[in-house]
């Protein structure tokens, strides 16, 4: 019995854990096949590749991202393969079994929740042309009734499936993101979540996870993504694995979604041993309003949460990325506001605005009502407005948030912000309203920037927005893109006086000893070298000595630029080092 096993990924960068696992647990009973591909692909050239494997069986992988697409492909499968059983499964289908089949009557079966141990039991007693009336958490159709035997289930002993990848396979996936879970489940109850509708955490051994682990390491994978919904519930568990990670001599960066406000001091301190770009850190704090919280059933100790993140993102050698949500109940547009403003203040490496999506399963759909709530009905079910924030509020925190992708989180212009936020007294949120209001009113949410054009616009809006400020913001953004582009653009609109200096500059240059003093194994080559890994700009201000101590100490200022390492270095250079016939 031959047996496909496909999904339409959001990307081409991603690849599917479900399939591998549902491949691994079942591999004895038949012929697999694997057929992953993404939602750009075309729906004809989908079906083809499916076709030409002639399955008795397809399981599809259905999420919000895909469902629609999944719906229509098992559609034309069943048009050209009419004897193929066509199975569904993931959570997009698990909820409302009934209602999808009696909609689609091509579908043959739902596998409801987890799906590893009952795709197990149907494949067999397929196989054995048997009965399947009694297996557990699957729908499926009876004297062309539907019938449901239970609801969305679960593996109980995680250990029970097989480790997904082996070594044939994972060269294949050398660029996209490995996924990976050591752990099934949350500790919390947040209604907006689909972890909300089942109870309890259940983990795989920490030998196996380490075992799994070391398979990447050797196999010198670029990154792997933990699915955990909390890394770090419990710690005999997550602590023996991050302790692994930092002992490790390797490449691989791991990604893990974990709760800031129960790690423990000895934790904190582990984490500082941890190399640079090994771990980074998806730490979900939705909001800080309290009446928010209490709504969704999610409990934030904030002096916790601040003084961890604090202290991880203080260390240097942790990326930490912290989640917003628009949409919650009870928080309308200025509380969100002081949300935003809380968690930006955290200065995190990113700063992603998420808008609440009212899944199947989760508790906060069961109560849309109560809270007004207008969405989409089709996925993935954004929400479009409630009694707090209106749908005008909620477009215009879409072009917020496309906007703070491309100036914050693109992490262009952390001191050109950090300086003019300022100016707002420290509201950011107030700084990038003001910022949207400018954009639209220019009509820029509706074309593409280049990196070069977004440095202009950022300009005219300082120089719009504060008076007297056109010198200051120049010499900010001049600085920011020799740290964050290393030289490669230099935006003409920005000024740039590198020319003016050329005397300067030249003696600079030709003199090895005095340039040891800031470059200790410089040696002078060709003008051309030099160019390509050094840069010095004359500033109308010492940026340097902003960015140490707040202060504006008006005095040219020059500053070299090396190019070499991963990260750009820089010094001031001293004035009787620089200046002919001083300055």
């Amino acid at each position: 019995m031959k047996t496909v096993l496909a999904t339409l990924n959001a990307k081409y960068i991603h690849s599917s854990l479900a399939l591998r696992y549902l491949k691994a647990f079942c591999n004895d009973i038949c012929d697999f096949k694997v057929k992953e591909f993404s939602i750009n692909n075309s729906l004809f050239d989908i079906l083809s590749e499916i076709y030409a494997e002639k399955p008795d069986v397809v399981g599809l992988a259905c999420y919000i991202w895909n469902i629609d697409m999944t719906l229509e492909l098992a559609n034309l499968l069943k048009k050209v393969l009419p004897d193929t059983v066509i199975i569904l499964g993931g959570p997009e289908v698990s909820y409302d079994p009934e209602d999808i089949m009696e909609q689609h009557k091509y579908i043959d079966y739902i596998v409801q929740g987890e799906g590893e141990e009952t795709l197990y039991k149907l494949l067999t007693q397929l196989k054995a042309k048997a009965e399947v009336s009694a297996i557990p958490n699957l729908a499926q159709r009876i004297n062309n009734k539907i019938a449901l035997n239970g609801d969305a289930g679960i593996v109980k002993n995680l250990n029970s499936i097989p480790f997904p990848y082996n070594d044939e396979e994972i060269s294949t996936l050398k660029d996209k993101i490995i996924y990976y879970e050591s752990s099934r489940g949350c500790p919390f109850s947040c209604q907006y979540c689909l972890s909300s509708a089942t109870q309890g955490v259940r983990f795989l051994e920490v030998d196996r996870v380490i075992k799994d682990l070391s398979f990447f390491i050797r196999h010198d994978v670029r990154q792997v993504k933990f699915v955990d919904r909390t890394f770090n519930a419990r710690k005999d568990h997550y602590l023996p694995i991050l302790q692994f990670i930092s002992q490790q001599n390797c490449r691989t960066n791991f990604h893990f979604e974990i709760a800031a406000d129960i790690l423990d001091e000895e934790v904190l301190e582990i984490l500082k041993t941890i190399p640079n770009g090994r771990v980074q850190f998806e730490i979900g704090i939705q909001s800080t309003n309290s009446a928010t919280l209490a709504q969704i059933r999610r409990s934030n100790n904030w002096p916790k949460i601040v003084d961890n993140v604090t202290n991880i993102i203080a260390t240097g050698n942790i990326h930490v990325h912290l989640d917003l949500i628009v949409g919650l109940p009870e928080e309308d547009y200025k509380t969100f506001g002081k949300s935003f403003n809380d968690v930006y203040n955290l200065k995190p490496h990113m700063l992603q605005i998420g808008f609440l999506k009212l899944l199947k399963g989760s508790g906060i759909r069961k109560c849309a009502k109560e809270h007004s709530y207008i969405f989409m009905d089709s996925a993935p079910y954004q929400v479009l407005g409630n009694k707090y924030l209106s749908f005008s509020e909620v477009r215009k925190l879409h072009l917020m948030e496309e906007i703070f992708n491309q100036v914050y989180n693109s992490g262009r212009f952390s001191h050109t912000l950090d300086y003019f936020i300022g100016y707002h007294n420290g509201d950011a949120f107030g700084f990038y309203n003001s910022l949207t209001d400018f954009w639209e009113q220019r009509e820029l949410h509706i074309v593409a920037h280049s990196p070069k054009s977004l440095y202009q616009y950022l300009r005219e809006f300082c120089q719009l927005l504060y008076e007297d400020t056109e010198s200051l913001c120049d010499e900010f953004l001049k600085f920011d893109a020799l740290i964050t582009e290393k030289g490669s653009l230099r935006p003409d609109v920005l000024g740039w006086n590198e020319n003016c200096w050329n005397d300067e500059t030249t003696a600079f240059w030709r003199n090895e000893k005095l340039v040891h003093k800031y470059i200790s194994d410089y040696k002078f080559t060709t003008w051309r070298d030099i160019k390509k890994k050094h840069h010095i700009e004359v500033f109308t201000f010492d940026v340097p000595c902003y960015i140490k101590n707040k202060n504006i100490l008006k005095k040219s200022t020059p500053v070299l630029f090396s190019f070499n390492g991963e990260e750009v270095d820089f010094k001031t250079i001293e004035a009787g080092d620089f200046w002919i016939g001083g300055q």
